[in-house]
């Protein structure tokens, strides 16, 4: 008597099939039986230890399939945008879920393209600094290594991106934040608090007096347009989280060897090290845009706000009472021509 057996189709992440097959054969042997389930449990447990491999990785891997939609995110990829593989899966390459943009400005591609479709189109490799938007409102930056794959056949099976974060910058954020046992922090975003950024401010102009080596710094005096109108608007919860966004967007993106402090309500301080003007202006611009393209969701709502800049390189004269207070006109000369904008002296 004869029977007839069908396989099972097993998928070896993120490629290789195994295509379905009838076997026929006699009801005495079992050969084919323990070859066939000895061949599957070795496929499974390749599949297994391959995802565990991606899962404990530290940059985030995103597989797109052949039709450019999501079929794999690990963990590093969760941690960095906050989306959990199950939120992302099956979302399309260009909805641009993630708000990708260049620091100048730009985004990184045209409306309805994506980085995953060109890669597999021109079959090229992309690598480029990207700052993506996590799920919390803020950006952060990454480096974006996008690369098409091909099964054993030579077939095109879809794109893989690597998404290499940031880690200094957010490693000295968690250092920051184990000061907060010394009340240098504060509270509510976890940037230095003001009496921190003085102390701060006060050893960089001593350093710059002091020692012919020191490099010169510029100081970043920053205020949220139309604060009071959120709070008024969405209640102060969406306020709390509007700074907290404002606090974790620029701390991601200033070096190690910056310093961010709320100076007190809406107005934050900045200092950066090592700058002349031009640059000073470069890194505060970069902060305003970034600013403005982040976002809160509250009741179903997004909520987005802009921030105006004084900024202005620290003198060997000067006092924190006379850098702030120059620092100050210039933020006030940046509300005055309508907010939203950088200006420096």
């Amino acid at each position: 008597m004869q029977r007839l057996y069908w396989t099972l189709l097993i998928i070896s992440f993120p490629l290789k099939i195994i295509k379905t097959a009838a076997v026929i054969r006699k009801r005495e042997p079992v050969f084919h039986t323990k070859v066939f389930n000895e061949n599957r449990r070795i496929s499974v447990n390749k599949n297994y230890l391959f995802k565990k491999i991606l899962d404990n990785m530290h940059d985030g891997a995103i597989y797109f399939g052949a039709d450019m939609r999501i079929a794999y995110s690990n963990k590093a990829a969760e941690i960095i945008t906050g989306f959990s593989a199950k939120e992302i899966k099956g979302k399309h390459c260009a909805e641009n879920f993630l708000g990708r943009s260049r620091a100048e400005g730009r985004d990184p591609y045209k409306t309805g393209e994506c980085g995953a479709a060109k890669a597999v189109r021109e079959n090229i490799y992309i690598e480029e600094e990207l700052f993506i938007r996590h799920r919390e409102g803020h950006q952060v930056p990454v480096v974006s290594k996008i690369s098409p794959v091909v099964d054993d056949n030579g077939t095109v099976a879809g794109a893989v991106e690597i998404l290499n974060d940031n880690k200094a910058a957010l490693d000295a954020f968690r250092k920051i934040e184990k000061l907060e046992a010394l009340a240098f922090i504060d509270g509510l975003t976890g940037a230095g608090n003001r009496r921190y950024t003085e102390i701060k401010i006060n050893t960089k102009l001593e350093e710059m007096n002091r020692y012919s080596w020191a490099p010169p710094f510029g100081m970043l005096f920053i205020d949220i347009d139309y604060f009071k109108a959120v709070n008024d608007k969405y209640g102060h919860g969406a306020g709390d989280e509007i700074l907290k966004m404002i606090t974790k967007t620029a701390v991601a993106n200033l070096r190690t060897e910056d310093f961010f402090g709320r100076w007190g309500g809406e107005e934050f301080a900045a200092i950066i090290t090592d700058v002349d003007r031009k640059r000073l202006y470069s890194i505060a611009e970069k902060m305003r845009f970034l600013a403005e393209k982040s976002e809160i969701h509250k009741k179903s709502k997004k909520i987005s706000v802009t921030i105006s800049i004084g900024a202005t390189l620290a003198k060997k004269e000067d006092t924190i009472e006379k850098l702030m207070k120059r620092a100050d006109v210039l933020l006030y000369e940046s509300k005055a021509s309508g907010r939203n904008t950088v200006t420096i002296g």
